[in-house]
């Protein structure tokens, strides 16, 4: 949008933005998101993106929603970094 505007903006403006106002957009969206339970676990697909194999994974919680997910262009042959990707205070 600010290209389109004529505006010059360098990378590093835009990126003290994100640092700057994510957490208070963080704070605003939390409590629309939905409550997830502490059962979860981590499903793994081969998936065609833009006609490259790319490998999606998923992690869902008990009830079948999505918490998060994570594409690869390589599979992951140690589960921890899966793990680890997905680990968060939300989970």
């Amino acid at each position: 949008m600010i290209i389109e505007r004529g505006i010059q903006v360098d990378h590093s403006t835009i990126m003290r933005w994100v640092h700057q106002y994510s957490p208070e957009i963080e704070k605003k969206i939390r409590r629309h998101l939905r409550p997830t339970n502490d059962s979860w676990r981590v499903d793994e697909t081969y998936i065609k993106v833009k006609g490259k194999w790319k490998y999606f994974y998923r992690a869902v919680d008990s009830n079948g929603n999505t918490i998060d997910f994570m594409l690869s262009a390589k599979r992951n042959q140690n589960k921890s970094l899966s793990k680890k990707y997905f680990a968060s205070d939300e989970l």
